[in-house]
């Protein structure tokens, strides 16, 4: 059967959740296990590009992971023909323009979340996607939680009866950085940096209920 690349332009790949999340536990990973297997037979082995302002970090980073592809240049990557998907886990107030620039440059874009800092932002980026007719999103992982997965099917077979309400609690356990290293960037948490509980925090959940 047939190999079918897929070339997938990957901006912000060099932070905690862009490293380990998109690119190693997804892209990586499929790589690794030699593609996804249509229903047909053939094969769709992914092949990204790596994207970052710091040449040395991704040029590190590329070649630990056995990536090919690699640069400073998102105006090139962009104007790559045999690159059909963009996709970025970079910082909320860099994204708008970036999937706007990605959308006219042609490309299917999918992003981490949110998809911008302000609700006129959000609204006009979508737009613009829906007017493009490339395929769009934002990721939407929980959703395929093994457990969530679960609930889904208990809810659906009326294991709960009647559900009037639901609430859900979620956190990120931080380290704080006096028994081991802090995990997590604190920008996620500054509004003015384009974090925030409400923004750069429940967004990752919502989606969920």
């Amino acid at each position: 059967m047939a190999v079918k690349t897929l070339g997938i332009v990957m901006h912000g790949v060099t932070g905690r959740m862009g490293l380990n999340q998109h690119l190693v536990r997804s892209i990586v990973a499929i790589r690794n296990q030699g593609g996804v297997t249509l229903a047909g037979g053939d094969r769709v082995m992914p092949d990204p590009v790596l994207i970052g302002r710091n040449a040395e970090k991704i040029e590190a980073l590329a070649r630990e992971h056995g990536i090919a592809r690699f640069g400073t240049n998102l105006d090139a990557a962009l104007a790559n023909k045999s690159d059909s998907v963009f996709f970025d886990a970079g910082t909320t107030q860099m994204r708008p323009a970036l999937l706007a620039q990605a959308l006219r440059a042609g490309k299917h874009v999918y992003c981490e979340k949110p998809i911008a800092t302000s609700l006129n932002e959000a609204v006009e980026v979508c737009q613009l996607a829906q007017r493009s007719g490339l395929k769009h999103g934002a990721v939407q992982d929980k959703l395929f939680l093994p457990g969530l997965r679960k609930l889904d099917m208990l809810r659906r077979a009326g294991f709960f009866g009647r559900m009037l309400s639901v609430r859900i609690d979620f956190g990120y356990w931080v380290f704080e950085g006096d028994l081991q290293p802090i995990q997590r960037p604190s920008w996620n948490y500054r509004s003015e940096d384009g974090g925030g509980m409400i923004l750069d925090m429940m967004c990752h959940w919502r989606y969920v209920l």
